[in-house]
């Protein structure tokens, strides 16, 4: 069966993403899927998406990692979609579609996608990190001389290390620039490795910099490998809600693979 994919990505942050609204796809075929996402031996991405049908909203996001398993939300990934669904011509300049983590609302103008997080009501903060979940779980650290950083093998001690065990976290290592700006380099559990770019990631850091007092500003600037990232959100007394995770989602190319 040929398949038309399309090649999407958001600040580094690469995807495949099918439309999938005739059910073609076998969504079970992980193999397939990790397959397709492989740099050498496939088309390479982070992560592979479906746009499906949704009786209650304009589609639904269905998200793997590159390592083919279905997984917990991708900001990026979802502003990609976004982007996506409007040059399919489903939508114009908003919508509202149904990912893992539930409804997310999003707009779209000249290339900038803005998308609505989950709203956060727990932070946890430890001595040498905080911890919390955007849609997807992510440690955050601060670290000195970020460029420098060994991102892949620190990350991966303690995506796997105790309280995370099997399940993972994903892990941002964070450099402070300003008030309102920061530096960000995630691993990503699901890729295994350092990504360009993780919008869940990003809101994390956001939010976490907010709640340890690192910054009092309520809209920051994260600086990731791929390009510039912004994080709107408001606090409120459980937390923080109207969450907006802003920036670029650009086509990259289209082909056709067999299933």
């Amino acid at each position: 069966m040929q398949v038309t994919f399309y090649k999407y990505q958001g600040t580094g942050n690469d995807f495949i993403i099918v439309d999938n609204r005739s059910s073609q796809i076998d969504k079970n075929d992980t193999k397939r899927i990790a397959e397709l996402c492989d740099r050498r031996f496939g088309i390479g991405a982070d992560g592979f998406i479906l746009l499906e049908n949704d009786k209650n909203s304009d589609f639904r996001m269905v998200y793997y990692n590159s390592d083919g398993n279905e997984s917990t939300m991708c900001g990026n990934g979802g502003r990609s979609i976004v982007a996506f669904a409007k040059d399919i011509g489903l939508i114009e300049s908003e919508v509202e579609f149904l990912a893992i983590d539930g409804l997310h609302k999003a707009k779209i103008n000249d290339g900038s996608v803005k998308l609505q997080m989950q709203d956060v009501h727990s932070i946890e903060i430890h001595k040498n990190h905080l911890f919390l979940d955007t849609g997807s779980p992510h440690h955050v650290e601060m670290v000195s001389n970020l460029s420098e950083f060994e991102v892949k093998s620190n990350g991966a001690k303690i995506r796997y290390d105790e309280p995370y065990g099997k399940a993972g976290s994903n892990v941002n290592f964070v450099e402070q620039i300003a008030d309102d700006t920061f530096a960000v380099r995630t691993y990503e559990r699901g890729v295994e490795d350092e990504t360009l770019s993780c919008g869940t990631g990003v809101t994390a850091v956001a939010l976490a910099m907010h709640k340890c007092e690192r910054s009092m500003a309520n809209n920051i600037t994260l600086q990731t490998q791929g390009g510039e990232l912004s994080v709107k959100f408001r606090e409120n007394d459980n937390g923080y809600e109207d969450i907006w995770l802003i920036g670029p989602a650009k086509f990259v190319f289209k082909g056709e693979i067999v299933w």
